[in-house]
């Protein structure tokens, strides 16, 4: 009963902690993978959903693309403390097969920072971008301080900020809180010190190309703020989402300057995914109508709106 009463105790004067990253969720950044809670080989995270995997320990913040990286987003202290450990000098990569994995074994954290807190608490900041880290062993940091930028050095095949947060040691999910029991159905209390959504399905990045786009492509950004003239041979309509679930319904439409509607598509997702792309568009045989194009697209599950989007292109 002492011990019982001494956690509870904890966990209710457990600090609350900000954002890892300097963005806004849901708009120009999102959570991808949260705190695997299955001590098994299968996976689970806080929310009873799928968007993790086994072993993960902490929480991944993605930005949509390596352009973006390139422009520079901050990766944040959680809060107040002293820097225990830095490593820097990491190349950026996206790690797609075995060899580049092994390339980095040892270092999969990539550019990393350790921070100690109060009441033994330790975050750690993984992936950053190489040369960008800003602070030292030694250093006193405080709430919000810039550590270095949002990356993709070691074990990472996006760019993101894997943040995670370890009190004596052990790994806590900070959209739970302090806790013995493992699975999803448990008593959760956040130590975020904004409330934060739990988003298992969402929109990385949606745009329009030239050419029928990969995954690695999209990471890239190569069709980020894409110009396409009227003699391009293809139009198309794309999106980068995260956590579709087998069965959901998606939908394309591609519209025309003259408001017809060229493309109206519809289509099941035959498999489960941590990340998605998908795409609808047209070849052109002479040339594209020039003017103001339209694509739509919605992500429907059990007959409900996950989400849906609208973008425009102008074809000179």
């Amino acid at each position: 009963m002492l011990v019982s009463f001494s956690i509870a105790t904890f966990a209710s004067s457990a600090p609350k902690f900000g954002l890892p990253i300097d963005c806004k969720l849901g708009q120009d950044c999102y959570i991808m993978h949260y705190v695997d809670h299955d001590p098994t080989s299968k996976v689970i995270d806080f929310g009873c959903g799928r968007q993790t995997y086994d072993t993960h320990n902490g929480t991944d913040f993605g930005i949509p693309n390596l352009q973006i990286m390139q422009q520079g987003v901050q990766v944040k202290a959680i809060e107040d403390g002293i820097v225990l450990r830095v490593r820097d000098g990491v190349e950026d990569n996206l790690i797609s097969n075995q060899e580049d994995k092994k390339a980095i074994e040892g270092k999969e954290c990539g550019n990393g920072i350790v921070i100690k807190h109060e009441d033994g608490w330790e975050s750690q900041y993984c992936h950053l971008k190489q040369n960008s880290i800003i602070v030292k062993n030694g250093m006193e940091v405080e709430k919000g301080t810039t550590l270095g930028m949002v990356g993709t050095s070691g074990l990472s095949s996006f760019p993101h900020v894997h943040l995670s947060l370890r009190q004596e040691g052990k790994i806590v999910d900070p959209f739970v809180g302090i806790t013995d029991k493992t699975g999803c159905d448990i008593t959760k209390k956040s130590l975020w010190e904004k409330k934060l959504d739990y988003t298992p399905t969402g929109l990385i990045e949606a745009g329009f190309a030239s050419e029928i786009p990969t995954q690695q492509k999209l990471w890239e950004g190569q069709f980020y703020n894409l110009s396409i003239n009227n003699k391009s041979p293809q139009l198309i309509f794309w999106i980068h989402a995260f956590g579709v679930l087998e069965n959901d319904q998606e939908s394309f439409q591609l519209i025309n300057p003259n408001n017809q509607l060229i493309i109206n598509q519809k289509k099941p997702i035959n498999k489960s995914s941590r990340t998605w792309m998908s795409y609808a568009g047209k070849n052109n045989k002479s040339s594209l109508e020039k003017g103001t194009w339209i694509g739509k697209y919605q992500l429907m599950r059990n007959n409900k709106i996950v989400f849906n989007l609208e973008r425009k292109i102008t074809i000179n």
